[in-house]
């Protein structure tokens, strides 16, 4: 049979947007099939809120991050806006499996799991994670020694790593299956960046 176990696995095909500035890193899963993809940056699917969610954040303007023809997102403006506010931007799964043939996290098993330590050393000012999904967040969890409670969809816990201090967010899914109207998430995320004080 050629559909064997190492078929299934797909590859991350990103790399980490991180840079040893960042401050704030968002964790995420994993991108959906690249016949999805809309730019070659993360959350790619046009269909994927997260750009309109931090575009409502940052400038009160879900359309902030469109091109001119609005069917598609400025990766250059992206990239920009994420490296001058801090940001990195990442996702749980280096490998995986997709249970179900799809994008769904529910059907996906992640084989093997960003190393959070050494992206971690990578950015000496990094002081909170915002994990925008369940598996992201359960999978990030499991990397520290010491069991930690999840937070609440819009909650925060913190934890130690070394000498310093992580503060973990755990914000709602920006997929359009994720039941919450697009201006609730915002609000949400929004008062997220406003405590770590990005707004």
């Amino acid at each position: 049979m050629s559909n064997t176990f190492n078929d299934k696995i797909e590859k991350h095909p990103l790399k980490p947007f991180i840079s040893p500035e960042v401050k704030v890193m968002m964790i995420g899963s994993f991108p959906p099939a690249h016949s999805k993809w809309n730019m070659e940056f993360y959350y790619p699917n046009f269909q994927n809120d997260m750009w309109r969610i931090l575009g409502l954040v940052f400038f009160e303007n879900k359309d902030y991050f469109l091109v001119d023809d609005k069917k598609s997102f400025d990766m250059n403006l992206l990239k920009s806006t994420l490296t001058h506010k801090g940001i990195g931007i990442a996702d749980m799964g280096q490998e995986v499996i997709r249970l179900k043939n799809n994008a769904s996290d529910k059907f996906l098993q992640i084989v093997n799991p960003l190393n959070v330590s050494a992206i971690l050393d990578q950015m000496p000012l990094c002081h909170t994670f915002i994990t925008t999904g369940e598996k992201a967040t359960e999978t990030l969890l499991l990397q520290f020694i010491d069991k930690i409670k999840h937070p609440p969809v819009g909650g925060c816990i913190s934890f130690n790593y070394g000498e310093r201090k992580i503060n973990l967010y755990r914000m709602p899914s920006s997929s359009r299956a994720y039941p919450m109207a697009l201006v609730k998430k915002a609000a949400i995320y929004k008062q997220c960046f406003h405590e770590i004080g990005l707004v």
